[in-house]
């Protein structure tokens, strides 16, 4: 598995007429080597690929790095330390990863190795990794089954008088005994007039007797993501709850029924944009429809109507239309699916009924 993400890796750097590449970003870092910590580079040349970390990993990566990598273990600064092994050729361009560099880095960088070429990248390894292969995709699928029974487990405690911030230090906790490492994000847990915030945080505010509550939530497994969101209601569901929530479904189950290899990823967000349209709230559907998803939550490909990505078979992305009123809430319903050629396969199964506890 390392030896043929280095190769494409590889393919990719000669088409961007790289002869080396910093990659610096953990999740990226974990996806070509297998290292698991907190502090390391990776050094990919043409020919070679390097491992820099410090000696408090020394067991660890000797345990976790591929074997296609050779290990360097320092005790200065791990730039300071390519510049010393002479990682980089001075001849030719090396490219980093323009989104995690920062400008000391950089500096850093120009101090360390003068008159060399260096190039920002975006997305250079994000790019590659956009299509899964079986053991990712069995990765967020185990992920998807933990956040799946925290849904179940933690309904008995969504009621009148218990705050947002308990019921998302609950979600944390059930997945975490459930056997994930912990959190993809921070739990989203918002209730009434606070739901029509598609990102908020969970607060201080108590359930109330009908409110809708939305519960956007994930966990990671070998540090794949999943990524699930349902809107409940409590005590009871007015008329204009169920009228929203219908929209949102059909919404959802349309983009679900689209979503294939071959479609681009702004035809799959117009399928649900039209059916929310249709239903009289598309200026009240305020994000996108989804996106990538693996070892960041947020990956490539980007499921919106400005993306101009063709969506393969391979990919695991999130459809998780969405309305909100403000003053009033809002509702989001969210699943975790892997495209095929004929269609598309859910990761997650947690009820989309909506439930009234």
């Amino acid at each position: 598995m390392v030896s043929t993400r280095l190769t494409n890796l590889r393919e990719l750097m000669r088409m961007h007429g790289l002869e080396a590449l910093i990659v610096s970003s953990l999740p990226n870092i974990r996806y070509l080597s297998g290292f698991t910590g907190s502090h390391a580079l990776c050094v990919v040349t043409l020919r070679r690929a390097f491992f820099i970390t410090d000696s408090r990993y020394t067991l660890q990566s000797r345990a976790e790095v591929g074997s296609r990598f050779r290990r360097l273990i320092t005790r200065t600064g791990l730039l300071e330390t390519i510049a010393h092994a002479r990682l980089l050729p001075r001849r030719g361009r090396t490219g980093f990863e323009a989104h995690q560099v920062t400008v000391a880095q950089h500096r850093t960088l120009k101090r360390l190795f003068p008159g060399y070429l260096f190039q920002p990248l975006a997305e250079i390894i994000e790019n590659l990794s956009q299509v899964k292969d079986a053991d990712e995709v069995a990765n967020i699928k185990a992920a998807a089954r933990i956040s799946d029974r925290a849904f179940l487990d933690i309904l008995p405690y969504i009621r009148p008088g218990v705050c947002e911030r308990d019921i998302a230090a609950r979600i944390s906790f059930l997945q975490k005994v459930a056997g994930a490492e912990g959190d993809a994000f921070d739990p989203i847990v918002a209730s009434g007039e606070r739901s029509a915030l598609p990102h908020a945080r969970a607060s201080d505010r108590r359930i109330r007797r009908g409110d809708m509550v939305v519960l956007d939530f994930g966990c990671t497994v070998n540090g794949y993501r999943s990524d699930v969101t349902r809107t409940v209601a409590v005590g009871k569901a007015s008329r204009q709850l169920r009228e929203v929530y219908r929209a949102v479904l059909e919404a959802q189950e349309g983009a679900l029924a689209a979503a294939r290899d071959g479609i681009t990823a702004r035809a799959l967000d117009a399928v649900a944009r039209g059916i929310i349209e249709t239903a009289g709230y598309g200026r009240h559907f305020i994000h996108s429809l989804g996106h990538g998803l693996g070892l960041h939550i947020h990956e490539r490909p980007r499921i919106s109507a400005l993306s101009r990505e063709t969506l393969k078979a391979g990919m695991v992305i999130t459809v998780e239309p969405g309305i909100y009123l403000p003053g009033w809430g809002g509702v989001r319903i969210e699943d975790d699916v892997v495209l095929t050629t004929g269609g598309c396969k859910r990761l997650t199964f947690a009820s989309k009924e909506l439930l009234v506890l």
